[in-house]
């Protein structure tokens, strides 16, 4: 087992948070310089890939075998490959704050699969929380912004990133009290980045490029799950998802600021609506955690 920081709890989750708000803005910088999206996700998982293999390596962690690795590699299909790549794409249909916001669809999709498939109850705070975020997405398509793009391509890329990113809960509750996260991590990103290869189209590459690739995978991905997961040892699930909530403000702070991005006062209420859905979910009687353990 690895040490863990003596920071506080929350501040780790925060950290984790502002990591991963970083997400769009990094991918944006590296699609600036002539990136493909997919080429910013394979590197993603590729380079993030290698940490979580040298984490593992040094912890000694036991890999999954037989099923588990199976469906660990199914997994990274899905919740890499597919997730990491409709992420870029969204970045680049619609913008880093409209993507970060329509992430957070997440724990909708969450609350209609654990009904769905874990037999999971969906009552009247879920199914609350489901309609405001059908709402907030429609609100957001009304109301577009400046910098910001609101398209059928853009909303299609932004919702598949959200659908694949709650598959984080679902193979998570299985298998993150496991195996050792990094374990599971060094297997599914490499199997992401490799059936990511084929639709790759490599591009020679300036030094700011590189140096966003690797922000996103050394910070963005490796050090802002290590931070969310040390803090959620110590800090209750609902907590941790509220506090992590503040991710898609710190990205449309961000593109604001560096991109000139804007929702408008409708879409903003859309976004306000998305986010509140899921804060709703987060903070419900219930003994599973609605948010997603890692992006």
């Amino acid at each position: 087992m690895t040490a863990r920081p003596a920071l506080p709890a929350p501040l780790l989750i925060l950290a984790a948070a502002v990591l991963w708000g970083l997400l769009g803005i990094l991918g944006k910088q590296a699609q600036a310089a002539g990136l493909d999206p997919l080429e910013v996700a394979f590197w993603r998982a590729a380079l993030a890939g290698t940490l979580y293999a040298a984490h593992a390596a040094v912890i000694r962690a036991r890999l999954p075998r037989g099923r588990d690795l199976l469906i660990t590699a199914a997994f990274g299909v899905a919740g890499v490959s597919i997730f990491y790549g409709s992420y870029q794409l969204a970045v680049r249909a619609g913008g880093a704050s409209l993507a970060s916001v329509l992430l957070y669809t997440a724990p909708a999709f969450v609350a209609v699969m654990g009904w769905a498939f874990l037999r999971e109850r969906l009552g009247g705070r879920e199914l609350l929380a489901v309609a405001g975020t059908l709402g907030g997405i429609a609100l957001i398509s009304l109301g577009g912004g400046q910098g910001v793009t609101v398209t059928p391509a853009a909303l299609a890329w932004g919702l598949t990133a959200g659908f694949t990113y709650s598959l984080y809960y679902l193979y998570g509750k299985a298998f993150f009290t496991r195996y050792e996260p990094p374990a599971l991590l060094a297997v599914a990103l490499p199997v992401g980045a490799v059936v990511l290869l084929p639709f790759v189209t490599f591009t020679e590459k300036t030094p700011g490029a590189w140096g966003s690739l690797g922000a996103i995978a050394v910070f963005s991905t490796y050090l802002a799950y290590l931070a969310y997961s040390w803090g959620l040892k110590r800090l209750p699930a609902t907590r941790a998802s509220v506090i992590a909530s503040l991710e898609p403000v710190v990205a449309a702070s961000l593109a604001a600021l560096l991109f000139g991005e804007r929702l408008s006062a409708l879409a903003l209420l859309g976004a306000a609506l998305v986010i509140g859905a899921a804060l709703l979910l987060s903070v419900g009687p219930s003994d599973t955690e609605r948010h997603p353990p890692a992006e």
